[in-house]
């Protein structure tokens, strides 16, 4: 099931590099896959906790009636929060 995206979701998602980065959340650190298709329309991301304590999936779709968010089998909240917290290494 698909939710509309939170406000400033689909910039921090696309801070996010393409392809396998690591980086940190909450105090974690977990290697995360972005992925774009369909001429950037469609996003899907995937991360895990370097110790194996988290993992986090998501598909993020830019509509014409307005940017959904699907988590995959987690809460929405949990995506979210990671996506707005998640800093990439540099």
């Amino acid at each position: 099931m698909s939710i509309p995206a939170p406000e400033g979701l689909a910039d921090r998602l696309a801070a996010i590099p393409l392809g396998t980065s690591t980086g940190q959340a909450h105090a974690r650190r977990y290697t995360a896959t972005r992925s774009v298709f369909n001429e950037g329309r469609s996003t899907k991301l995937v991360a895990e906790a370097l110790d194996g304590s988290d993992y986090i999936s998501l598909n993020y779709y830019d509509l014409a009636r307005g940017a959904r968010l699907a988590p995959c089998e987690m809460p929405a909240a949990k995506v979210i929060a990671f996506v707005l917290a998640y800093k990439p290494d540099t």
